[in-house]
C-alpha cells in the first residue's frame, strides 16, 4: 500500500517517538511505500520519503491549525491508499490517539479553565471532529482505558475504535544489558553498588507524577534508596521540592538521554505514577529490560503490568501509596523477577503492531482523502 503517515518529528529519545519509528520501520519492511508528512525538523528516515511541511512557531493555536492545513494540502495531491495520522489533523483515514483525549487530560491536571486558551480550544475542536468521525474514518486507541474514554466522551461507536498496543524494541531493551551496561552506568551516575535505584523516565514531570514520587521517596527511611530522574522539562520546582523534603542528595537529575537502555540496566525498579498517561512506553521498555514497574491505575501502560508480580499499580498516586508500592517491589524482588518482567513484554512486538494496522487498512479499503477529497474546516468552539 501507499501510505501517508502524518507525524511530528521524532527522535530515539522519547517512548512515543521510538514506538513510532519502530512501527514505521516494520511497515516499510513489510513492503509498504510510506510518505512521512512532518515538519522541517524531521531527519531523513531510511526507506521512507519525508515530506517536510511548512510550519510557523507561534502562536501555538495557529501553529496547530497551520500544520493541519499543510497536511491536508499534501494529502490532496498524494494519491494515497491510506492516510494514517498520529497528529490531530483535518484529513486522516486513521487517527492514532496516542495522546488520549485532550479534555480528559485538562481535567486530570485540574485545568478546566484552560478552555479559555485558544490553543486548548483548537485541540479540543479538532478532536471533536476526529472522534465523531467527521475528519477520520477510524480511530486507534493505545489502551483499553483510552478506548473506553473516547467512546464514553464522544459517543464514538465501539466498532470504530480499535485497540492496538504499542510495540517495543526487544533487542535494544533486554535484561542482558544489566551485565553489559549496568555497572558502568551506575558508576557514571555516582551510584553505589548496594544502592536500590528507582528510575523515572519521562518528559512532562507534572503529568507523569514526579512530585508524588519525590514525596514517596521521602517516606523511605533506608538511606540506600536512590532516584534517577531522566527526561525533558524544567526541573527547578521539583529540585526545590526535593530540597524541602530533604531527599535531594538521593537524587540524580540527568535530563534527556539518548542511551536510555543503559539507565534501565542500572535500575532496580522504574516508577511512573502518572496523573494522566494514555499508555507510556516506559512500561514496555522497563519490562523488556527485566525491570519491574510501579505505575498508577490511570496510566494505560498499567494494563501490561501484573500487580504484585511484574510491578505495582497504585490506585491513587500519593506519596504514601508510592512508598508502599516501591517497598513491596523491593521486598518481592527475587531471582525470577527479571525473567518474569521480560516475559510480560515479549508479545509486544512491532510486527504485531504493524499486523494490527494492516488489518484496519484492509478493512477500510482505499482511503477517502488520498485521492483528493476535501473537507471544510470548522476549527473553533469547544468540545
Amino acid at each position: 500500500m501507499r501510505l501517508a503517515l502524518i507525524c511530528r518529528p521524532f527522535t530515539f529519545y522519547g517512548g512515543v517517538e521510538t514506538s513510532t519509528a519502530g512501527l514505521m520501520g516494520e511497515l516499510i519492511r513489510r513492503g509498504h511505500a510510506i510518505d512521512l508528512l512532518s515538519t522541517r525538523g524531521q531527519a531523513d528516515v531510511p526507506g521512507a520519503r519525508v515530506v517536510r511541511l511548512p510550519t510557523i512557531r507561534q502562536p501555538s493555536a495557529l501553529r496547530l491549525i497551520w500544520f493541519a492545513l499543510a497536511a491536508r494540502r499534501a494529502v490532496a495531491v498524494g494519491h494515497y491508499d491510506i492516510v494514517h495520522s498520529h497528529e490531530r489533523t483535518l484529513t486522516q483515514d486513521i487517527y492514532r490517539a496516542g495522546e488520549g483525549v485532550h479534555r480528559a487530560y485538562l481535567e486530570a491536571m485540574g485545568r478546566r479553565g484552560a478552555m479559555l486558551n485558544p490553543h486548548h480550544r483548537a485541540v479540543c475542536a479538532m478532536e471533536r471532529r476526529i472522534f465523531r468521525l467527521r475528519s477520520a474514518r477510524h480511530v486507534v486507541a493505545i489502551s483499553r482505558r483510552g478506548k473506553a474514554e473516547i467512546e464514553r466522551r464522544y459517543a464514538t461507536a465501539a466498532e470504530s475504535v480499535t485497540l492496538v498496543y504499542n510495540g517495543v524494541d526487544l533487542e535494544r531493551f533486554h535484561p542482558r544489558n544489566r551485565s553489559r551496561l549496568g555497572k558502568s552506568a551506575r558508576e557514571a551516575l555516582g551510584l553505589d553498588a548496594d544502592a536500590w535505584v528507582v528510575l523515572f523516565v519521562g518528559s512532562g514531570f507534572e503529568r507523569k507524577g514526579l512530585a508524588p514520587l519525590l514525596e514517596g521517596l521521602s517516606r523511605l527511611a533506608d538511606g540506600r534508596w536512590r532516584l534517577v530522574v531522566a527526561g525533558k522539562g524544567d526541573a527547578r520546582f521539583y529540585q526545590a521540592l526535593a530540597e524541602s523534603l530533604r531527599v535531594n542528595e538521593r537524587i540524580r537529575w540527568i535530563g534527556l538521554r539518548a542511551d536510555v537502555e543503559s539507565l534501565y540496566a542500572a535500575a532496580d525498579a522504574v516508577a511512573l505514577p502518572a496523573r494522566y498517561e494514555p499508555f507510556g512506553n516506559v512500561h514496555l521498555e522497563a519490562l523488556a529490560s527485566g525491570v519491574p514497574v510501579l505505575t498508577s491505575a490511570v496510566a494505560g501502560g498499567s494494563e501490561v503490568v501484573t500487580h504484585g508480580r511484574t510491578g505495582w499499580v497504585v490506585t491513587d498516586p500519593t506519596g504514601a501509596a508510592i512508598a508502599e508500592g516501591l517497598t513491596a517491589i523491593r521486598e518481592g524482588a527475587g531471582a525470577d523477577t527479571s525473567s518474569t518482567a521480560r516475559h510480560a513484554a515479549e508479545s509486544f512486538t512491532y510486527a504485531r503492531q504493524a499486523e494490527a494496522f494492516e488489518r484496519i487498512y484492509r478493512g477500510l479499503g482505499r482511503g477517502a482523502w488520498g485521492g483528493g477529497r476535501d473537507t471544510k474546516s470548522d476549527i473553533g468552539g469547544t468540545s
